[in-house]
């Protein structure tokens, strides 16, 4: 008998296996967006009338999946992307992603609301790990947070800047969902109702906000994070002797104003669709960004993809390096190790074939 993973040969795949195993409540913080959810379906519309031109007798034989990254060669020219309570996928999720980073030498984002410790991540990850920063309140916090991550080891850091506030989100305000996780009635009916999640989750423990252990510093997701300022970004600028990363930036003003405060690199990203319904897709607002900044500053990609040939979409648009997001826990839900493993092959054989279909041997 085929096991779980074995039935994923795409994102839908996991996605569709994800929904019949995770609690209602937990597949919709992961899978909902902003508002009535337009934006996620911009997004996709955008991506889908994107076209790839054949082309044909071209030696396409012997065909280069790296990318180059501050410096360093990724295996792929995409990584994990930043996302909180991974383990709610599985338990053990946020080292089933590190040591997938570890292999393939791609960047793993570790989110500000993970739930292990930013310590245990970037070492399983063989230090492919860049730390993912909320600003929130007076924003101590955070600056205590990013020493941490110095001290750890990191040497990329990335400030997410588009959330001023927590987009509303209706599928998860329905169900009750909170950071920290909490459980009432309406919750442990649901979690009854899908008993092989729930009592992988009760070996586990519950998921928790791990990087929160500070004396001093608690995590309020509702807080707002309104206060952040150029001078934030200037004074974190001070700080970071590393890389700094900027994420979620869709206007061409701003990642123009960001490469003169001294940044490192920008990213176009909408938050994969989950902080502001109207914004515009990224992947339209990515060659517009390429083109103010100029071809050797650094530019990353996330929002939207789903497949190998949307990579290829994000790189011939403008992208030096992409990130996936919510499909590599769906993958994890739907079949765990295995099934990220599997999810990650299919992107990567529909990359070489796309690359192949369109007379390239590289994404470079």
């Amino acid at each position: 008998m085929l096991s779980a993973a074995a039935h994923i040969h795409s994102s839908d795949d996991a996605r569709r296996l994800a929904k019949r195993r995770l609690p209602w409540m937990v597949f919709d913080y992961i899978d909902g967006s902003a508002g009535g959810e337009a934006g996620a379906r911009r997004n996709r519309a955008a991506f889908e009338a994107l076209t790839l031109e054949p082309r044909i007798l071209r030696d396409v034989s012997s065909r280069n999946l790296s990318a180059d990254v501050f410096g360093t060669t990724a295996q792929r020219p995409f990584g994990i992307a930043p996302m909180g309570m991974c383990n709610l996928s599985a338990p053990g999720a946020d080292l089933m992603l590190a040591r997938l980073a570890a292999e393939f030498s791609v960047p793993h984002g570790v989110s500000t609301v993970a739930s292990t410790p930013l310590e245990r991540i970037i070492e399983v990850a063989g230090g492919h790990a860049w730390f993912q920063l909320y600003f929130s309140g007076d924003g101590a916090g955070a600056f205590k947070l990013a020493t941490r991550a110095k001290v750890a080891g990191y040497k990329t850091l990335v400030m997410t800047v588009d959330v001023p506030e927590v987009g509303r989100r209706p599928r998860e305000l329905r169900h009750g969902f909170k950071m920290p996780f909490s459980i009432g009635p309406r919750q442990f009916v649901d979690f009854a109702l899908h008993p092989r999640w729930s009592l992988s989750q009760l070996a586990a423990g519950k998921p928790d906000m791990a990087n929160f252990d500070m004396d001093g510093f608690d995590f309020d997701r509702t807080e707002s994070r309104a206060r952040a300022t150029w001078d934030t970004l200037s004074r974190l600028r001070d700080m970071w002797p590393g890389n700094l990363v900027v994420k979620g930036v869709l206007n061409v003003d701003d990642a123009l104003a960001l490469k003169g405060a001294g940044v490192d690199a920008i990213q176009v990203s909408s938050h994969g669709s989950r902080q502001l319904e109207s914004a515009p897709a990224p992947i339209d607002a990515l060659p517009l960004i390429r083109s103010a900044v100029g071809k050797d500053f650094p530019v990353f990609f996330d929002t939207g993809l789903r497949s190998g040939e949307d990579v290829l979409k994000a790189v011939r648009a403008g992208a030096d390096f992409t990130f996936f997001g919510r499909s590599l826990l769906f993958a994890i839900a739907a079949g765990g190790e295995e099934g990220l493993r599997n999810l990650w092959d299919v992107f990567s054989e529909e990359l070489s074939s796309a690359l192949a279909q369109t007379g390239r041997v590289s994404v470079k």
